[in-house]
């Protein structure tokens, strides 16, 4: 799903606090020497943007710090699991969508580009792929998670309720829709299905790593 991000520019041809990657690269595209990172909330952006560049270059701002009661709330995530994400340039554009280990971020499957598609659509591509994956291998007690909650309710109604148009340009991923809704009707699966605490663990594993 698309993962809200807050921009600091520290150096370029507006500083501040930005609330879109296309807003922050017109401040820093072919501008020497920029100086600009991502924040995944609009606290941490600002608190980052009245300080310096030095103190936050190679850190990881993806992560937030969590007060004592939200560690307790959000736990950690069980590492013996794997997790989905899925990436696409444009709404509907080009779409990717792969599964990893939690644990190490090994990349157990990849699969796109597929023309014409959603975030959504990959997210639950994703799922069901890892879910029949894991059926195959009889490793029914393995959690997946994703950071989509559109594509879980998805994954519980059997059925991929994208409003996309389809023509001759995407009908790969249109039989690829069809096919794994057939999979779910036609399978059951023990798997818990996860959602994936952003906010407290940072993004997920499966990420694509993309602005």
């Amino acid at each position: 799903m698309p993962k809200k991000k807050f921009y600091v520019v520290w150096k370029g041809r507006k500083t501040g606090v930005f609330t879109s990657w296309n807003a922050c690269k017109r401040q820093i595209d072919g501008f020497e020497g920029a100086q600009y990172k991502s924040f995944i909330s609009l606290d941490e952006a600002e608190k980052a943007s009245k300080g310096k560049y030095k103190d936050y270059k190679g850190k990881n701002t993806k992560k937030p710090t969590l007060t004592s009661s939200e560690k307790v709330k959000y736990g950690s995530p069980i590492l013996e699991s794997i997790a989905v994400d899925a990436a696409c340039s444009g709404n509907p554009g080009q779409l990717e969508y792969r599964g990893v280990l939690t644990h190490n971020k090994k990349e157990i499957f990849r699969k796109g580009p597929y023309q014409k598609g959603t975030n959504n659509i990959g997210e639950f591509l994703a799922l069901v792929h890892g879910i029949a994956l894991l059926k195959s291998k009889n490793k029914e007690d393995v959690p997946i998670y994703s950071d989509s909650k559109i594509a879980m309710s998805w994954i519980k109604q059997k059925r991929c309720k994208t409003n996309i148009h389809f023509d001759a340009s995407n009908k790969d991923l249109l039989a690829l829709i069809k096919r794994a809704e057939k999979w779910l009707k036609e399978n059951t699966f023990k798997n818990p299905i996860l959602k994936w605490e952003t906010k407290a663990w940072g993004e997920i594993p499966a990420d694509f790593g993309r602005k």
